[in-house]
């Protein structure tokens, strides 16, 4: 399973810094590079526009504030993404609800699986989420 992981390119949107190094050492294990560790909302959701990666793995809540800016612009950009969190699935917004969710704490093997899942299929677009905007149709000739 590592195998499949090797060479990805992960951002990791964590507040908690012990966390944070624990998922940055369990993805180096795999052979994953880490685009950047970033713990909070302002510098992630920037980070989601212009770093450059494969996927993401995001805490739901950081310092207090929601992350789901930062899922709105990856999903922009077509990048995969892995809500993390110690609360319960249904935190999640009706446009995010059917997104890939790992909930804390969890175990090595649960993290590779997770991101072998999410690196083979990508979750599905919800067409009725206000978070969904279609694409833009060519101007008429």
């Amino acid at each position: 399973m590592t195998a499949t992981l090797r060479g990805l390119k992960v951002l990791i949107v964590e507040d908690e810094y012990l966390i944070a190094s624990l998922i940055e050492q369990m993805l180096e294990a795999a052979g994953c590079v880490i685009s950047g560790s970033i713990p909070r909302v302002a510098e992630a959701i920037e980070a989601a526009r212009e770093t450059e990666c494969d996927v993401a793995l995001l805490d739901v809540n950081l310092v207090g504030k929601q992350v789901y800016q930062v899922a709105e612009q990856l999903a922009e950009r077509g990048v995969p993404f892995l809500f993390l969190s110690g609360y319960a699935q249904d935190v999640l917004p009706a446009g995010f609800a059917e997104r890939p969710w790992l909930r804390k704490p969890f175990k090595r093997s649960e993290l590779y699986q997770a991101l072998s899942n999410l690196i083979e299929q990508r979750a599905p677009v919800d067409l009725k989420s206000p978070l969904y905007a279609p694409p833009a149709r060519p101007a008429s000739i």
